[in-house]
């Protein structure tokens, strides 16, 4: 499945969106345990290693339910275990080495699934490390323009203030955040981002980059059944046998998986 969507002007998303972000994210968590109960996704893996990166003000926290399912799945699940998310540069040094550090005791390459800011680590990270990293999955994160306008910018001017952020992005980083990694990748977005503008949030397209829209908010990401079933059948693949995922009738799937428990 291609996206080919003409990007125009890129604007902040609505107003009505983005104050309804945390509404929605609880309705979406709403589902997460239904779905958990009803397609009861346990074992399988291949037992990789997997990387989780929390987006810009979060925490591992975060994406407990994330790093449950995946564990669950039967992969070697990893949180980022730097504390919140405050968008330093230099968390990008730590990672690479925590990635050296995973890979040497597993001895195989590793997948990275990075939410919002999170996402646009995992490409650099796949930038800087080919070699292991077997494919990154990216939800909701605005790699073509970091910069631009989106509901998150009162955060970080207000920790600008209060100097709990220092550093500014190199502008070499800003010129390289948008050009893909050279593995693998997954981008899932939705149109219904109330935080940052979804058209940031696409790949180009080709035989290793796809996009995948879902359905739901920015911040119910780590918790939508839709990104879950997408995550579960991306971790099947690698470099050797990787292909787009095709989208169908999420419902419907579902049902089948109930009605056959």
């Amino acid at each position: 499945m291609k996206q080919t969507e003409e990007r125009g002007e890129v604007k902040r998303p609505s107003l009505a969106l983005g104050l309804t972000e945390g509404l929605r994210a609880i309705l979406e968590l709403g589902t997460y345990f239904p779905y958990r109960f009803l397609t009861k996704n346990e074992g399988g893996g291949d037992g990789h290693p997997v990387l989780i990166l929390p987006g810009f003000m979060a925490s591992d926290f975060s994406t407990i339910p994330l790093r449950s399912f995946i564990h669950k799945l039967g992969y070697k699940v990893y949180g980022w275990g730097e504390g919140r998310n405050y968008a330093h540069t230099d968390y990008i040094d730590l990672l690479n080495k925590k990635l050296e550090r995973i890979f040497l005791k597993h001895k195989e390459p590793i997948t990275i699934i990075g939410w919002s800011l999170g996402g646009i680590y995992a490409r650099q990270l796949a930038k800087n490390n080919p070699c292991i990293i077997r494919q990154i999955v990216v939800m909701g994160s605005p790699f073509k323009g970091v910069d631009k306008a989106n509901n998150a910018t009162w955060m970080y001017d207000l920790l600008k203030k209060s100097k709990i952020i220092t550093d500014e992005l190199d502008e070499k980083l800003l010129v390289d955040f948008p050009i893909p990694a050279p593995v693998p990748t997954t981008a899932i977005f939705t149109k219904e981002d109330g935080v940052v503008p979804w058209e940031l949030c696409l790949e180009d397209e080709d035989d290793w980059h796809q996009n995948i829209q879902v359905r739901g908010s920015h911040l119910g990401l780590g918790v939508n059944p839709l990104v879950l079933q997408i995550v579960a059948d991306r971790l099947n693949f690698d470099k050797s046998n990787w292909e787009y995922f095709e989208t169908g009738n999420f419902v419907e799937d579902l049902l089948v998986k109930a009605h056959s428990q």
